[in-house]
């Protein structure tokens, strides 16, 4: 979610060709994973219900294996722990 939110924040609200006011956000969705990500963002005019579309790429987040998360409970079998 934090991807999508950064995202956002890169592209900026568009103006409204015809009221030239600024346009409100609707919706973000994935439209590519592969081979680069790329997210549609859809805004709306308040006044004339108008949308317009502005799409962005960007680099996918690489988690390092120390950084996943482990497992929730532990198995003990006779008293001790087992790996």
């Amino acid at each position: 979610m934090k991807r999508l939110r950064h995202s956002l924040g890169d592209v900026g609200n568009p103006s409204c060709p015809n009221c030239r006011v600024t346009m409100k956000w609707f919706r973000s969705e994935l439209v590519r994973d592969n081979p680069t990500t790329m997210i549609a963002h859809l805004f709306v005019c308040p006044n004339c219900k108008g949308a317009q579309g502005q799409d962005t790429d960007f680099e996918p987040v690489v988690v390092p294996p120390n950084r996943l998360a482990g497992p929730r409970f532990q198995v003990i079998k006779g008293g001790k722990q087992t790996t």
